[in-house]
């Protein structure tokens, strides 16, 4: 049901638009902007892989499917900051805690998750995790600004608007991270994805973009 209608949804924007939101000048600028800040971060990139190599273990890239333009599935990619047996921790949590469980189902996210590790906690709060998402910027997975990708059974959470979500590149960064990012609720979420779509424009991009250090360094609702 889930693929039939995605396909439905994909069809439809073919034959209304003609590429994502921004089109050739938003994905110059998104190039621009991954390869400077890879070339620059390159020597911080590899410190992180060490220590993830070192003091967890494991695989250091973390892969996981997100529904990007048009309905499209890509692996996201993020460093690894959870356990590896992360989805039995996490049903065993959920078993013994039923807030937890509820407030998974309403955020898709949990304040004290069982699977972080110490070091995992640390890349989450400075966002430093998300930053492998570069290479999916290149790759044309991702834009350095647009809504944040999500899971395939997110889609429901935007209801009618689903087809705004799948106009554009989900982002790197976006209204919601300079918004409030976890203190905002889901359905506030959606509404500052679908604004930031129906308005796009460079020069919001950019300044969403001069506003994300400020936002990552005071670790705004992060977690």
């Amino acid at each position: 049901m889930l693929n039939q209608s995605l396909t439905e949804l994909t069809s439809a924007l073919d034959e209304a638009t003609v590429g994502p939101v921004g089109g050739r000048t938003k994905r110059s600028v998104d190039i621009a902007i991954a390869v400077c800040m890879l070339v620059t971060l390159s020597p911080f990139l590899l410190l992180i892989a060490g220590l993830l190599w070192l003091l967890e273990g494991g695989p250091i890239i973390y892969r996981h499917p997100r529904i990007g333009y048009g309905g499209r599935v890509f692996n996201c990619l993020k460093f690894r900051t959870m356990c590896v047996n992360g989805d039995r921790v996490l049903e065993a949590y959920f078993q013994n805690n039923p807030a937890a469980a509820a407030e998974w189902a309403i955020t898709r996210k949990l304040k004290t998750d069982p699977r972080v590790s110490l070091l995992g906690r640390m890349l989450r709060e400075t966002s430093i995790d998300e930053l492998p998402q570069l290479f999916n910027v290149i790759r044309g997975d991702m834009s350095c600004v647009g809504p944040r990708p999500i899971t395939a059974d997110e889609l429901c959470r935007y209801e009618a608007l689903v087809g705004v979500y799948l106009s554009t590149r989900p982002g790197l960064t976006g209204a919601w991270q300079v918004g409030g990012r976890n203190e905002t609720s889901y359905a506030e979420r959606v509404a500052l994805d679908v604004k930031y779509v129906q308005s796009w424009s460079l020069r919001n991009d950019l300044k969403i973009i001069v506003r994300t250090p400020r936002v990552v360094v005071s670790r705004r609702g992060s977690y």
